[in-house]
């Protein structure tokens, strides 16, 4: 079992401290906006997840990725919990790439490997699109 802590530090702030021992400072106060909120983090957590696995599945094809940007995009319910509801990824990729490989591999991440996908698609549809980019002259 993995635990992370998290700790009151004044205001609506906390530090967190995750199972590996990384802190993160999280700032709920949306108006003082000192550090992502909760939900901001959901959205970076599902960019890096389905980074990683798009980057790795590449290397394993032999691809010659030079850059990946993950852009995460996402509607909430007006309601409580405010969950997503409604997320767009666009992966926007440079290098010398095979459009299938690419394809796949966010395939891959989006319906097997990423974690967060999984999660996040109980309460929300996700789409996702991508560009592939020139390589760097």
């Amino acid at each position: 079992m993995q635990t992370a802590n998290v700790k009151w530090i004044g205001e609506e702030k906390f530090v967190g401290i995750s199972p590996s021992g990384h802190a993160v400072t999280i700032d709920s106060d949306r108006s003082s906006n000192k550090a992502p909120g909760p939900m901001e983090l959901l959205l970076l957590a599902l960019g890096a997840c389905t980074a990683t696995d798009v980057v790795v599945i590449l290397e394993k094809k032999r691809q010659k990725l030079e850059t990946l940007e993950v852009i995460c995009s996402g509607e909430r319910a007006t309601e409580p919990p405010t969950v997503w509801t409604k997320l767009e990824v666009l992966y926007r990729l440079r290098g010398a790439l095979d459009d299938a490989a690419v394809k796949h591999a966010i395939e891959l991440s989006e319906e097997k490997y990423c974690g967060v996908v999984a999660t996040l698609k109980k309460t929300a549809t996700l789409t996702w699109r991508y560009e592939i980019l020139p390589p760097a002259k």
